[in-house]
């Protein structure tokens, strides 16, 4: 079998057209990881905020945001090994205020305008974000339940930024005192799932949800610098974030450093979309999930797991309805994007991953052995991959040699 690698020339047509969209203003700086077959190569490009002139380093910290969701499952998914939940288990034995939940009759329907669930939501509800409620495109910001979630602050529709002001308790409470939009597994919504499994997390492990991951994911993976905040010490390391004119594209500060949102520990850890991460830490997550739950010679999940976080748990409806999101060939497992069941497998990028609302993506392809992880400090402003990720992908297959 022919050796496959990573091309110089193809790793060094990428450096050129990222360091294009750097000098072009887009943002102040990146970091790219592209690995294949134990080759990895990681670049480095430009400086942590338009206002600061010191090259970005390696070590830089990025608000990784729907990258979380991931390690969220992942989490859950260690407490499936330990037996303290199972797959099919409904939640409501640790969260109670899902014991009973109520459907809308019709999405455009009053609060008040519901009928009873026909079951109840289960952990794999949660993990494939088929629970009952998430983002609905198209669903008008003035309808009852739009409101009612909007004036509750649950931050289910849109970035997360700025933090909601609940605790993990308060959220719980305000959520639940909502209808869902659909019956438990009928439809796939976006985001919401996380949020609630961060909950669940917390309160089956009977700790603070970073602390649970620290113990069971970050501490043994050596992710020294993912956390839901950023300690006074590394603060210097956190790069500036930023968010394009609506009107005119060009980048505004989003979120610093010395006023970050992440300078101190949020009242709740949003397992959806709150962490930090640098590219080495997240990339010795990843290559956890490609070892079959082990890195390092450190055991985190067993293959089984990490199968079903990796498979599709969709049907052809709920794929279909969720294109915006997941793309012709996208399906969903537990936190992440996946190749759809029964599908080709085409498309750039293939395999599994997800992208950030910060700026940020990754996949790990099975089908070529590439992994690409891109961090940038720029938002995006749709699900569609931005300019800067779809070149990001084009240049990274592009440099894959056999």
């Amino acid at each position: 079998m022919a050796e496959r690698g990573l091309s110089e020339e193809g790793l060094h047509r990428l450096h050129d057209t990222m360091v294009g969209h750097v000098d072009r203003g887009a943002m102040p700086g990146l970091v790219t990881l592209v690995a294949r077959d134990g080759q990895v190569h990681v670049d480095v490009i430009g400086s942590p905020s338009f206002d600061d002139p010191r090259p970005l380093s390696r070590d830089a910290i990025f608000r990784i945001a729907s990258l979380t969701k991931p390690i969220t499952a992942a989490a859950a998914m260690v407490l499936v090994e330990d037996r303290a939940f199972g797959l099919d288990s409904p939640v409501a034995e640790w969260l109670p205020e899902l014991a009973e939940p109520r459907v809308l009759r019709s999405l455009e329907s009053e609060l008040d305008d519901t009928v009873p669930a026909k079951r109840a939501i289960t952990v794999e509800d949660l993990l494939t974000f088929r629970l009952g409620f998430g983002l609905v495109m198209g669903l008008a910001n003035a309808t009852p339940i739009r409101s009612a979630e909007a004036e509750l602050q649950l931050t289910t529709l849109g970035p997360p930024w700025p933090p909601s002001p609940h605790t993990s308790e308060s959220w719980m409470r305000s959520f639940a005192s909502l209808p869902l939009l659909c019956q438990p597994g009928e439809q796939w919504h976006y985001n919401t799932g996380a949020q609630v499994l961060g909950v669940l997390v917390e309160r089956a492990a009977g700790c603070p949800l970073g602390e649970f991951m620290a113990e069971r994911l970050f501490g043994p993976l050596g992710m020294v610098d993912t956390d839901f905040s950023v300690p006074p010490e590394k603060l210097d390391r956190l790069t500036t974030a930023y968010a394009p004119d609506p009107v005119t594209g060009a980048p505004g500060v989003l979120d610093g450093v010395e006023d970050s949102w992440w300078a101190h520990p949020p009242a709740m850890a949003n397992g959806a979309a709150w962490l930090v991460s640098t590219i080495d830490d997240f990339g010795a997550f990843v290559r956890m999930l490609e070892g079959g739950g082990r890195a390092n010679g450190v055991r985190i999940l067993g293959e089984e797991s990490v199968h079903q976080m990796t498979t599709d748990h969709l049907n052809a409806e709920q794929r279909a309805a969720s294109r915006l999101f997941l793309g012709n060939e996208g399906g969903w497992g537990y936190g992440l994007r996946v190749p759809a069941s029964g599908g080709a497998g085409s498309g750039v990028p293939g395999g599994f991953g997800w992208d950030g609302g910060a700026g940020t993506s990754w996949r790990t392809d099975p089908a070529t052995g590439l992994t690409g992880i891109l961090f940038t400090q720029r938002a995006m402003t749709s699900p569609e991959l931005p300019q800067v990720a779809v070149d990001f992908w084009v240049g990274a297959y592009g440099a894959l040699s056999d």
